[in-house]
């Protein structure tokens, strides 16, 4: 009599954990990560597990070129492929992960505050709420100033630009993209 239980509970055991792997294997498309899950149905800037395209979002900086002395405005174009968005800057809630930008100073040219693009507000599967997102293609703006002893030359700039990738149902890890700004010091 135990050894029939027991041999019914092994079996029973084998089969719940048969039935999780099934599950967790449909609803992620992928098997078990060390990235922290949440459930697809979150709009709080929770992630799944599952993983977009490495080029969902794509950040191309053109040259900049700046007297010493002045000041100039460099633009980086975020190209974000079909069907996917990111959040905008601000967030509709503060929960939301922004998109975000950072520049480091380097060589006399000190970055200001990025002015960010107008965002569009779409309604998703995965938020009873619109919210405000950035789509397909649109800039950043940086405002950038030079010293006036700055040296003449080309240089680059360091950049990171914070990004939460997200489609019609799902919000996928937050990931930062480097992102180089060439300045151009006449």
């Amino acid at each position: 009599m135990i050894q029939k239980t027991i041999f019914t509970g092994i079996c029973l055991f084998a089969l719940f954990l048969s039935a999780c792997s099934q599950t967790e294997t449909s609803n992620t498309g992928t098997s078990s990560s060390s990235t922290p899950a949440a459930s697809n149905g979150s709009a709080q800037g929770e992630a799944t597990t599952k993983a977009p395209p490495a080029d969902v979002v794509r950040a191309v900086p053109a040259t900049v070129e700046i007297k010493a002395g002045g000041s100039a405005e460099a633009s980086i174009k975020l190209t974000i492929a079909s069907g996917y968005h990111i959040n905008a800057n601000p967030p509709s809630f503060s929960y939301l992960k922004a998109t975000e930008l950072s520049v480091e100073p380097s060589g006399g040219v000190t970055p200001g505050k990025p002015v960010y693009p107008s965002s569009v507000t779409r309604k998703f599967g995965f938020s009873k709420d619109p919210l405000a997102v950035y789509e397909g293609e649109t800039e950043i703006k940086l405002p950038l100033s030079v010293a006036g002893n700055a040296q003449k030359g080309t240089q680059t700039l360091n950049g990171k630009l914070r990004i939460q990738a997200c489609d019609e149902e799902a919000c996928y890890p937050p990931r930062t993209i480097e992102t180089l700004i060439p300045v151009t010091i006449k």
